[in-house]
């Protein structure tokens, strides 16, 4: 592998720990429209089909297989009301936690360019990083709206190419749609996969398909793969 010039970061699994945010945030939409409460294996299950990088599409698909049919809107609504919360509510995102171990970033960000490249908004991704990694330099950061199509597309790491033309990328992300956007666009892949993930063999099987670079067990371990 040629050394890379630009680390490209999902966040959902890679840079933040999202079990107690987004993935509950997922039982509890669907808990509200079905009055059935769902496990996160459940969610897992259909993230390894691919194609469900959009959790808000996610949650609806779950209602409907339920036996609920919803209209998107009202899923998305109640969904950030959860994530988000309002002003006399807290919302699950402050249940997120910050993987990267104090100066993994700052440290990389010395020797790399690093990008990220995340199913997120740009306003749920800016909540993140404004709480936890306010000074990382992170360049450029693609979200769902600056892409035609979402991952499994390759859009964004194209974008990254694009806009630096010569220089090698490296992607890193925890799901099979992360995998299968870097095979798209070309682009090396570290399949990250906690030890403890209740699915854990499922996803590495998966990865091996798709010949990634590489897989550790967390980011903290990026030391492994790029020195």
């Amino acid at each position: 592998m040629v050394a890379p010039n630009i680390l490209v970061f999902d966040m959902d699994g890679v840079l933040v720990d999202v079990g107690d945010s987004y993935r509950e945030t997922i039982v509890q939409t669907v808990k509200h429209f079905t009055g059935k409460t769902i496990s996160r294996d459940l969610i897992q299950d259909y993230k390894n089909q691919g194609g469900w990088n959009n959790d808000w599409a996610l949650s609806q698909k779950i209602a409907q297989d339920l036996g609920a049919p919803v209209p998107y809107d009202a899923v998305v609504d109640e969904f950030n009301r959860l994530w988000k919360g309002s002003d006399d509510a807290e919302g699950l995102v402050a249940q997120e936690r910050w993987i990267p171990r104090p100066g993994l970033l700052e440290g990389l960000a010395s020797r790399f360019q690093l990008a990220i490249f995340t199913g997120r908004m740009h306003w749920e991704a800016d909540i993140t990083l404004n709480r936890f990694a306010p000074s990382i330099p992170f360049t450029p950061i693609i979200c769902a709206e600056d892409v035609e199509m979402a991952k499994p597309a390759p859009d964004g790491l194209n974008q990254i190419a694009k806009t630096n033309p010569g220089k090698s990328m490296l992607y890193f992300g925890d799901v099979i749609d992360d995998a299968r956007a870097s095979r798209a666009a070309g682009v090396p892949f570290v399949g990250v996969v906690a030890k403890g993930h209740s699915r854990r063999q499922d996803v590495l099987s998966q990865f091996r398909q798709e010949s990634v670079t590489a897989v550790i067990e967390d980011i903290n371990q990026i030391g492994d793969v790029v020195g």
